[in-house]
């Protein structure tokens, strides 16, 4: 193993997302994480005040369901066709 290799930072699902958009980004909590992006932290908090703003929560906590119905019961907390997505997704 070498040292690149031991200090690797995981990413989130939404980081290509963020690095296609500009984001500046940051290890956080073992994570690469969009600490700013290009446009600067007034364009991106008057966008949030004026439309929408999305913060990139995935890095806090996972959730692992198994057994039967787990799908299922995962639907009904989440606005997603899970049953429908592919393994690993």
């Amino acid at each position: 193993m070498n040292e690149h290799a031991a200090t690797a930072l995981a990413k989130t699902p939404l980081h290509e997302l963020h690095v296609r958009l500009g984001a500046r980004m940051a290890p956080f909590a073992g994570y690469e994480m969009p600490i700013q992006y290009r446009t600067g932290i007034v364009a991106e908090h008057l966008h949030t005040r004026e439309k929408a703003g999305l913060f990139d929560v995935s890095h806090m906590g996972q959730a692992i369901l198994t057994g039967r119905g787990a799908a299922g019961l995962l639907e009904s907390l989440v606005p997603a066709d899970i049953e429908g997505l592919e393994p690993e997704r």
